[in-house]
């Protein structure tokens, strides 16, 4: 499997962000964006989501399922950690199995999550209560509530502490370990394994 973008050409109202950007992500990868604050980070991985339509070139998962898109085949978690308030942990956690997962719902995908995450001693707790770490690794413990063989992750590392940003890479190490893909777009090292970096500030020079 592999994702592939080629020639992409990406506007953000009248004002050109990505030109003419070439790359591909293997198998077993992670390809880590970096590139100062308005540089075009969330707007390409925005796009490989596809919330975006570029103005030329194409995204595309090879290797993927044909009958689906590439954003039906990934998990895009971006600023917002999308947790519903009125919702318990557990609640957040299985709302998301229900939404992503087509046949796992037995209930052990999501404990194993919120175990990952470790928030299993909060299963019940009203995520309107939960602290602005809590509900990051509550976003993201939707990531492993389903499969999706690609990851697109912006700035993953918000609101998290070392410890819970050290179960978010060990997450990571470990999708990519079973074939998973992931872009990540961060401005700290986050010590991946089998990872490389995309420069954007370098593409849009070289551009």
């Amino acid at each position: 499997m592999q994702l592939i973008a080629e020639d992409l050409v990406i506007d953000r109202g009248s004002r050109r962000v990505i030109d003419g950007l070439s790359f591909s992500v293997k198998r077993g990868e992670v390809l880590v964006l970096t590139g100062a604050n308005g540089i075009g980070k969330t707007t390409l991985l925005r796009t490989l989501a596809g919330f975006i339509r570029p103005f030329r070139g194409f995204v595309r998962l090879d290797g993927g399922d044909p009958e689906l898109s590439v954003a039906e085949q990934a998990h895009a978690v971006g600023h917002s950690n999308a947790v519903k308030s009125s919702l318990s942990v557990i609640e957040n956690a299985a709302f998301w199995n229900a939404y992503l997962e087509s046949g796992d719902h037995s209930g052990e995908r999501i404990e194993a999550a919120l175990r990952h995450f470790g928030l299993e001693d909060l299963a019940e707790f009203p995520a309107a209560y939960l602290s602005a770490g809590q509900k990051r690794r509550l976003g993201l413990a939707r990531l492993l509530v389903a499969h999706r063989p690609l990851w697109l992750l912006d700035e993953p590392t918000a609101s998290l502490d070392v410890a819970s940003s050290e179960r978010l890479v060990a997450a990571v190490n470990a999708h990519t370990d079973e074939g998973g893909l992931a872009v990540i777009a961060t401005h700290l090292p986050l010590g991946l394994e089998r990872a490389r970096t995309l420069d954007l500030a370098a593409q849009r020079i070289a551009a």
